[in-house]
């Protein structure tokens, strides 16, 4: 694997029809939100919660998650979009953000929840396995994109980038930290944690209360991509040299400790 990936230049495009061209991006995306959604029935089934609702939930949660993913990376990256318009509606090039994901998502959790008076939290801890599901094989579509990768590296498991795709100041370079495996990798952990979290309350092992799992989940997330953001090249907005990413995975590492304290607190 780590030879592969070492040796391995990936071309975008997975299935070339001539008018119609399939690319992994998408590919992988699709494939994360089919698998995410097959956890959350799974989820739903044994928490013994009505399934009718999840239907609609995905569908409102997975066109607002990629509204709000696709609106915070064109405000992230304005510079490059504000002379080049018609590349935001062009999300196969790639130019989805996690944190614009979760606002989105959220929004149309919390609105659809006071609708249809639901539990909240009991839904947020389910929903966030099915997103991080998608997160992992969202990665591999950056792969193929060759973005989001780091700062050069003479580690056997470098990836190697295109020289149209490196960053100026680092054409001389060939092999970068393969930031979105280290992604995976880390997201792959958290996935356990949260499952492990579930099978406790399910069990009834530990009765956690509901709003944890959601809270550990963007507590550890945050802090993974708070230390990824100093390997990372892809431009990004500063305060104080503090990347914009870091700013924002402070803002909800604070908001997930709140979350904790006060759903634990609680259950006290």
């Amino acid at each position: 694997m780590i030879n592969f990936l070492h040796t391995y230049l990936p071309d975008p495009i997975m299935l070339d029809f001539g008018l119609i061209e399939i690319h992994w991006y998408g590919f992988f995306i699709v494939l994360g939100g089919l698998l995410g959604t097959l956890a959350l029935y799974y989820l739903v089934e044994k928490y013994k919660l009505d399934k009718k609702y999840l239907s609609d939930l995905i569908f409102y949660f997975i066109i607002s998650a990629l509204v709000g993913a696709r609106l915070y990376y064109v405000i992230y990256a304005w510079e490059f979009y504000r002379t080049n318009l018609g590349e935001v509606f062009m999300v196969w090039h790639g130019g989805l953000a996690i944190h614009g994901a979760i606002i989105g998502g959220l929004v149309a959790l919390y609105f659809f929840i006071r609708k249809n008076k639901q539990n909240f939290w009991l839904w947020s801890d389910i929903i966030v396995v099915g997103l991080l599901i998608g997160q992992i094989f969202g990665r591999w579509g950056n792969y193929f994109n060759q973005e989001i990768f780091g700062r050069p590296t003479d580690l056997s498991w470098g990836i190697p980038i295109s020289l149209i795709n490196r960053p100026i100041g680092f054409t001389d370079f060939n092999y970068f930290h393969p930031t979105f495996l280290y992604e995976i990798i880390g997201n792959i952990f958290i996935l356990s944690i949260l499952i492990f979290c579930h099978w406790l309350s399910l069990k009834g092992k530990i009765r956690l209360p509901h709003g944890l799992v959601v809270a550990i989940y963007l507590f550890t997330y945050s802090c993974l991509r708070f230390g990824l953001e100093f390997l990372r090249l892809d431009f990004s907005p500063t305060v104080l040299s503090i990347r914009w990413a870091q700013i924002f995975s402070i803002l909800l590492i604070f908001i997930a400790v709140f979350i904790a304290f006060k759903h634990l607190k609680q259950k006290k």
